[in-house]
């Protein structure tokens, strides 16, 4: 009798699938990463609406210094917040209606260009022009259930925001694999060339020193009888 009423839950739950999905899609979470020139200042745009979440983060991965000036502005140009010559940073903002303006500027540096990663969280942010409709009216026998739907819900709902939480620490991390990746590689190169300077500069000191040596033995009487 359990396993039919298992059953039964599982049935309901496929029958209302496309409900459940409308009910997940309040949070969105987007990420990109970008070359930014030398001298150069990039601006993005993200259209967020009333009384939702925006957290942005950003890494920058490659570059000298690895560092960039940021600034976030809300729709009406109020600059909410800057941070100058950072390699990273992490802010959230309670939004209202219309579209907020994040800007990397290089322009600081004449020859180096970064490679930048940022990544978006938005909250609270529900599909324009769609009402989802009441999936319960879809699921039948229910009463006969020991365990209530709205119980399933908020365990899948549950399930949902922490897999998704898992997905951004890992993306996050996989930034700071690569930022760190990147020094080891330039700190890499830098260690072999001053190696073989030294090494240049060793070799040339010791053959002064041989010619020197050599020249306080040389018998000078020997040569000028010759």
């Amino acid at each position: 009798m359990n396993v039919a009423r298992v059953l039964l839950c599982l049935f309901s739950m496929l029958v209302s699938e496309k409900f459940l999905v409308a009910a997940f899609s309040q949070s969105l979470v987007s990420d990109f990463t970008f070359t930014l020139p030398a001298g150069r200042k990039e601006c993005f745009f993200q259209t967020m609406k009333n009384d939702a979440s925006l957290e942005i983060e950003y890494q920058v991965l490659d570059g000298a210094g690895l560092d960039v000036d940021f600034s976030l502005s809300s729709p009406t140009g109020h600059v909410l917040y800057s941070d100058h010559r950072k390699s990273d940073g992490v802010y959230t903002v309670e939004t209202e209606d219309g579209d907020y303006m994040f800007c990397f500027d290089n322009s600081f540096s004449a020859v180096s260009e970064k490679i930048i990663f940022f990544e978006l969280l938005m909250d609270n942010m529900e599909q324009e022009g769609e009402e989802p409709e009441d999936w319960k009216e879809y699921v039948y026998g229910t009463d006969m259930l020991d365990m209530k739907l709205e119980d399933i819900m908020d365990t899948i709902n549950s399930v949902k925001a922490r897999l998704g939480k898992s997905l951004q620490i890992q993306t996050v991390l996989k930034a700071f694999e690569a930022r760190d990746r990147n020094l080891q590689e330039s700190n890499y190169d830098r260690v072999n060339m001053w190696s073989m300077t030294n090494m240049l500069v060793m070799m040339l000191v010791t053959g002064v020193q041989v010619y020197l040596i050599r020249a306080l033995f040389e018998d000078k009487r020997h040569a000028a009888r010759t």
